[in-house]
C-alpha cells in the first residue's frame, strides 16, 4: 500500500549499464541489466569497452537516473575519472554504482570519489534492484538535476 507522503518515482527509474576499460567480460552486467528491466526498469545497456566520455554523453542524452559500471578486471580504477567528468559536465545528479571484482582496499576510494553503492560478487539481486530503485528516486528528485 501506497503512502500519499511516500516518495514516488516521477517516471520509470532509467539506468545505462556499461563496462569502461578493456575489460569484454560482461555476463554479470547482462545478469543485473536484465533483472532491472524485469523490475520494470529502462534500460539503454552498452556492452563492453567503453570510453569516459561517451559514457558521460550517452548518460546526459539518454537523461538517465543511475549508471551501473560493471568491473572484473581492475576497470573499477577507471570511475574516479568517470565520476570527474560527470561533475565537469554538469551530471552529478545521476548516481553512480560499480559491482563486480572490487577489492576491499579500493572500495574506499570508489566511494570517496562519489560512487553510491559496490556491490561484490555474490550480492543479492533482489537487493541490488531495491537500491537501484531508491537511488533513482533520489537522483530524480535531486535539485541539481534541473540545473544542467
Amino acid at each position: 500500500m501506497t503512502n500519499e507522503t511516500t516518495p514516488q518515482l516521477q517516471r520509470p527509474a532509467k539506468v545505462l549499464v556499461t563496462k569502461i576499460g578493456m575489460d569484454g567480460h560482461d555476463r554479470g552486467s547482462r545478469i543485473i541489466a536484465a533483472a532491472l528491466r524485469d523490475a520494470g526498469m529502462e534500460v539503454v545497456y552498452t556492452g563492453p569497452w567503453q570510453e569516459i566520455p561517451a559514457v558521460a554523453k550517452l548518460a546526459m542524452e539518454e537523461d538517465v537516473d543511475v549508471i551501473g559500471i560493471s568491473s572484473l578486471a581492475s576497470d573499477h580504477l577507471l570511475v574516479p575519472k568517470l565520476m570527474a567528468k560527470m561533475e565537469e559536465d554538469d551530471l552529478g545528479h545521476i548516481r553512480v554504482v560499480v559491482g563486480g571484482i572490487v577489492p576491499d582496499n579500493e572500495e574506499e576510494a570508489l566511494l570517496n570519489a562519489g560512487v553510491a553503492r559496490v556491490f561484490h560478487p555474490g550480492a543479492d539481486v533482489g537487493a541490488i534492484v531495491d537500491d537501484i530503485r531508491s537511488l533513482a528516486l533520489d537522483a530524480q528528485n535531486d535539485p541539481q538535476r534541473f540545473l544542467s
